[in-house]
């Protein structure tokens, strides 16, 4: 991924329950995702938003000319650390969503807004997603993301040529 890429996480499935910030994680899987400004979009079920688990995906997927936008979550400035040109972050916890420095708009509202495609569509049509079943619906979300802009024809041809050598096979 390059340009402006914002990196955010959320947590998907279960209910919620007791009070408070960190309320009902236990039943929730974290996903986190890489959206590139303008661009496609991969999200990663992690098993905990640790450096340990992040580490790998980044490595992978960002550029080192990348800009990266993240909330004020204390994981990311360890990792992207003489990793990427510039790494902006917007204080969520300071109400902060969004600014402006320059020409460049500082926000992670692009991943945010990702997010809330995935959750109504795991919340409103599919109603349950257990973890073990996660990274496919996150798969067919990223696919729905990435081909938003192209019309019903291609996207039918792009997910036939996507099965092209991989049987379907569920075991």
């Amino acid at each position: 991924m390059q340009g402006t890429v914002e990196i955010d996480e959320t947590y998907v499935g279960g209910k919620v329950k007791g009070k408070g910030r960190k309320a009902g994680k236990d039943n929730k899987a974290p996903v986190v995702a890489l959206v590139e400004r303008h661009g496609r979009v991969r999200s990663f079920h992690v098993e905990q938003v640790t450096a340990k688990n992040l580490r790998p995906i980044l490595d992978e997927h960002l550029h080192g000319w990348s800009q990266v936008m993240t909330d004020d979550a204390t994981v990311y400035p360890f990792l992207l650390k003489k990793r990427v040109i510039s790494h902006d972050v917007v204080c969520h916890s300071r109400r902060e969503y969004s600014r402006h420095e320059g020409d460049k708009a500082v926000h992670t509202n692009t991943v945010e807004g990702y997010f809330s495609l995935l959750k109504r569509g795991v919340y409103g049509t599919s109603h349950h997603v257990s973890k073990h079943h996660l990274h496919r619906y996150l798969n067919e979300f990223d696919f729905r993301y990435n081909a938003r802009k192209i019309d019903d024809g291609e996207r039918a041809d792009l997910a036939i040529r996507g099965t092209k050598g991989k049987p379907l096979m569920y075991s």
